[in-house]
């Protein structure tokens, strides 16, 4: 049996929608639907269950974030294989009927799907884990640019996989969808609950890559309305994770930092961080050179600047808290 779990933050309308498509194209497998709940939210809950009254809900009691609502989720899971699905999810194509029996079949720890923008263009789902998380540079503003071209130049292998075809295997999957075998858990263990929001997949995604393969079915697909839930908590902006100068950019930077910390150690966090650092001034001049090019005021888009010289700070304000490594719930608001 596959378990379900969905994480809900106020986002009731999404996850009747995400519903309504897994029992519409869900007909040959045996599955349950674990709902946890971060938000208290009891108008919700009413308008859920009384659509769907065979789904289980869990509270949460507070905001506990992705790792730590998806851990009580799997606790109360019965299936033999659990899969994380964001409520900003639909499925298509009858996916979850065939996914489910070749990942059972495979032997593979751990397995996603082509996930697909609203209109239909492929999203990221399966990535490659670059020694000290130097993908985490390439959102950097002039920075980041400047290092893909020499990426490109150098020939270096693409840090994911654009579109997914066939069977492909990967370091981590996107958390959007990510199914896992329970027989797999209790050696590589839960999501890690320093986390909070992002990232925490990737670093999970570490340890179950050691008691098996990471797949990810190309040829089967989701809607995913990536960042729905996300921004609307952090009253932000904009889809992926290459915003880092508002509130969404600041947890985003502490929890790839936390797993940087976590995955490649002391030494790496340190350069990366140093080098987050040193892209302060590249940012302002390069913005500032950029606009009196394409003739526009001097400073026009600055907030952004200071958006980010804030955030550079909150993570060296956490920086021995990381380096220390001691239990913490990194939860920024």
């Amino acid at each position: 049996m596959l378990s379900i779990i969905i994480i809900n933050f106020k986002s009731a309308g999404l996850i009747l929608d995400c519903l309504a498509s897994i029992k519409e194209q869900t007909t040959k497998i045996a599955y349950e639907i674990i709902i946890v709940d971060n938000s208290s939210d009891s108008s919700g809950r009413q308008k859920i269950m009384e659509r769907h009254a065979d789904i289980r809900w869990l509270d949460m009691g507070y905001n506990g974030g992705f790792a730590r609502g998806n851990n009580k989720g799997i606790l109360a899971a019965k299936g033999d294989c659990v899969l994380l699905l964001n409520p900003d999810t639909i499925i298509l194509e009858r996916t979850l009927d065939h996914v489910y029996p070749l990942f059972m079949e495979s032997g593979a720890a751990a397995c996603g799907v082509q996930l697909l923008n609203e209109d239909r263009t492929p999203q990221i789902a399966g990535n490659f884990a670059m020694k000290g998380g130097l993908n985490y540079l390439l959102p950097l503003p002039f920075m980041g640019a400047f290092l893909k071209w020499l990426g490109s130049r150098l020939n270096v292998d693409r840090p994911n996989i654009g579109e997914a075809t066939g069977i492909q295997e990967v370091d981590w999957i996107n958390g959007a969808f990510l199914m896992v075998r329970s027989a797999v858990l209790p050696d590589a263990g839960l999501l890690d609950e320093d986390f909070f929001l992002y990232a925490e997949e990737a670093e999970w995604c570490s340890r179950l890559k050691k008691q098996g393969k990471m797949l990810i079915y190309g040829n089967y697909h989701i809607l995913h309305l990536q960042g729905e839930t996300a921004n609307e908590a952090f009253a932000s902006k904009g889809k992926g994770y290459y915003n880092l100068y508002d509130k969404k950019g600041r947890q985003l930077i502490i929890s790839n930092f936390l797993r940087i910390r976590k995955q490649f150690g002391v030494g790496w966090f340190l350069i990366d961080t140093l080098l987050y650092t040193l892209d302060i001034p590249v940012f302002a001049v390069g913005l500032f050179l950029s606009n009196i090019f394409h003739g526009r005021r001097p400073f026009k888009g600055f907030k952004s600047v200071g958006g980010f010289i804030k955030n550079v700070g909150v993570l060296w304000r956490y920086a021995p808290l990381i380096i220390r490594g001691r239990p913490h719930f990194y939860k920024i608001l």
